[in-house]
């Protein structure tokens, strides 16, 4: 072989090399991460798909994909958290896969920061209102299904003015004997979820905190936390409150290294099923 031909093939095996690894590392197909939170409060079982931080994405035509992996989870109820519509996108797509899952299940809603951008908020709840979607907004609505009952609440993303924010906040007076539910863009409020004796909260917004070294860095770094952020993913629990973080849908703008988009999925069962 002469020296040209050898070094082709180098650089060939070592071009193969750096993409066997790159693409596992790149990677941003869907992938279903599943949590279970049991609780004296209920009784039975209740299953909750989070769709976070979806940014107006596609997931396939019509988002076939996502929607076929919602469905074959089979959940009781969908929830969004925040960030479902990207004020950079065309949002007619987003509002028809919206529109499909509320067809399907019941479906719960708060805004996301990106809802606010160029003053869109109060536009995009009444469109998701509109097909068939509960907006929450200091609100709180129970949910039951063969004897398990939790209640639902909500808080549009701070973005909403800090003044309503809080009024929303005060509005919201958990009944501690019922399994509280709650939708909160963002996860570096956790303290105020907190006092607020919620039993679950359920957030997104930091994007898994877009690089991950499994076992070594949960989170380089997510809006509001900074670098190696304390809430980027995952389920978090301080006192009688848990925390999940859902590292979100968004896949088309800011890369994601070992960080796939995921579809999170919440098992909320009685003690007794232990």
């Amino acid at each position: 072989m002469n020296k040209a031909k050898k070094t082709a093939t180098v650089l060939s095996a070592l071009a193969i090399s750096a993409a066997a690894v790159a693409v596992p590392v790149l990677w941003v197909g869907l992938k279903t991460v599943n949590y279970t939170v049991k609780s004296r409060k209920i009784t039975g079982k209740i299953r909750v798909a989070a769709v976070s931080d979806f940014h107006s994405c596609h997931y396939g035509k019509n988002n076939i994909k996502l929607i076929n992996a919602i469905v074959e989870q089979d959940p009781d109820i969908v929830i969004f958290p925040g960030d479902t519509i990207d004020d950079r996108v065309c949002p007619q797509k987003a509002f028809e896969f919206v529109r499909t899952l509320a067809e399907i299940y019941p479906c719960y809603y708060v805004t996301g920061n990106h809802e606010y951008y160029r003053d869109k908020g109060a536009e995009i709840k009444k469109i998701i209102a509109s097909l068939g979607v509960t907006v929450l907004e200091g609100d709180t609505v129970r949910y039951e299904k063969d004897g398990a009952e939790i209640e639902i609440c909500g808080l549009d993303d701070k973005y909403v003015g800090e003044e309503i924010w809080r009024s929303q906040l005060q509005a919201l007076s958990p009944n501690r004997e019922k399994f509280t539910l709650l939708l909160s863009h963002r996860p570096d409020l956790m303290p105020e979820y907190v006092k607020l004796g919620v039993d679950l909260a359920v957030s997104g917004h930091a994007h898994g905190g877009q690089l991950i070294i499994p076992g070594v860095l949960n989170g380089l770094y997510a809006p509001y936390q900074g670098l190696f952020p304390k809430y980027a993913g995952g389920i978090y629990t301080e006192g009688e409150t848990s925390m999940i973080v859902s590292r979100g849908l968004m896949r088309e703008s800011w890369p994601r290294i070992m960080n796939p988009p995921e579809l999170v999925i919440i098992d909320l069962e009685g003690e007794e099923n232990k």
